[in-house]
């Protein structure tokens, strides 16, 4: 079985910075993809940041140049440094990954969510 844990989550400033953390645990034999995703109250869940192989990433246009995506594929994790955070940026962010298991192959998986709250 394979858990994802995210934390990091919080209340904070317009302008002001955070550091989400997830890490995987369980029967791993390889971790494909790790990606970051969000969902704001009465809107569809959305991609934040992709990262691939540990070293291709990629970012939705509003995370570009603000959130920086990053791997540590020693503990399992991926992490979402997120500056110049604006009220907009107010969702449930959620931790995902494709991951290869001896017992069950390649599957996708989820955090339970941890929330961020920007708002003076």
């Amino acid at each position: 079985q394979v858990q994802l844990v995210e934390s990091g989550g919080g209340l904070v400033r317009p302008g002001g910075s955070l550091r989400l953390s997830c890490a995987a645990s369980g029967s791993i034999f390889r971790i494909n993809t790790m990606d970051w995703y969000r969902q704001a109250p009465g809107k569809p869940r959305e991609l934040v940041a992709h990262s691939s192989g540990g070293t291709v990433t990629g970012y939705a246009d509003f995370a570009e140049g603000r959130f920086t995506i990053s791997r540590d594929n020693a503990k399992n994790m991926v992490i979402l440094e997120m500056n110049s955070l604006k009220p907009e940026d107010t969702a449930v962010y959620y931790c995902a990954a494709n991951i290869y298991t001896l017992a069950q192959g390649s599957n996708e998986y989820w955090g339970q969510g941890t929330q961020v709250t920007v708002s003076s």
